[in-house]
């Protein structure tokens, strides 16, 4: 394993493998085969594949939370990172304030935290306690939580599973201009070809268990399309019909799981 800091692209990926050791009755297992791949400053770039394929695990190396592995990751000097979870994270107990404060460390940064919680239209409810809070609304608080740091690379965990397609296409939209706003470099986790179209310049597309990069395709629609659900779905089922990416027909049944009541 080797990271390092000096990168001329935001990112560089190079991972020949990563295990899991054997805990207890479970064997070792195989979580990632060789994926290798650039992020430019400023680019957007989802992660597609099949759940259990390693994309969490991928981004866990990506942000130092694990290791151990054979390869390298290479982030640009003084990259500033920030993660946003699969689950909001947020302890119930405190405000929404309190929540996107408390990456901030000891400085309260009262104008920062308020100056982002209007940008995801959470203004209003600062004072909320979390366990008030919709699901929607957590998510977006997870979001605010991410931005407020001002990132130079932000890491997204399918952060708008589980939500009904209306809200989620409303936090893409939302994701989209804070992106813009903020010029963030992104990595986005998904399993939703229709998310991944709709926010990517560039899909990453990832076989089965262990993980491994299959192919990698430049989405051609331009910001006012990724607006428009009819240009969106029209290049979704383009992707679809390829022979070659069959595995996204499987993904799709996935996401129909993920959202059924």
């Amino acid at each position: 394993m080797a990271r390092s800091r000096a990168a001329s692209a935001a990112l560089a990926v190079d991972i020949r493998e990563k295990w899991f050791a054997p805990v207890g009755d479970a064997p070792a297992k195989h979580a990632l085969g060789k994926v290798a791949f650039t992020v430019e400053p400023g680019d957007m770039v989802a992660l597609i594949g099949p759940s259990g394929c390693g994309k969490t695990t991928l981004l866990n190396l990506i942000a130092g939370l694990d290791g151990s592995f054979d390869g390298s990751i290479d982030l640009a000097l003084g990259c500033r990172l920030a993660y946003v979870f699969q689950e909001p994270r947020l302890l119930p107990w405190r405000t929404v304030e309190d929540n996107v404060r408390l990456v901030l460390g000891g400085d309260s940064q009262d104008e920062r935290v308020a100056a982002v919680l209007a940008q995801v239209e959470l203004g209003a409810v600062g004072k909320l306690y979390a366990s008030r809070l919709s699901l929607g609304m957590a998510r977006r608080v997870a979001l605010a939580r991410g931005f407020v740091v001002e990132p130079d690379l932000l890491l997204l965990d399918e952060p708008f599973v589980s939500l009904d397609e209306r809200t989620a296409r409303r936090l893409r939209l939302l994701l989209r201009d804070l992106l813009a706003l903020h010029r963030t470099t992104a990595i986005l986790v998904t399993h939703d070809v229709r998310e991944a179209v709709m926010l990517a310049r560039r899909l990453i597309f990832f076989s089965a268990s262990p993980g491994r990069v299959i192919g990698a395709i430049e989405v051609p629609l331009s910001q006012a399309e990724r607006r428009d659900e009819r240009a969106v779905d029209a290049f979704r089922a383009e992707l679809l019909a390829r022979p070659e990416l069959a595995l996204l027909r499987t993904l799709e049944d996935e996401v129909a799981a993920d959202v059924a009541p």
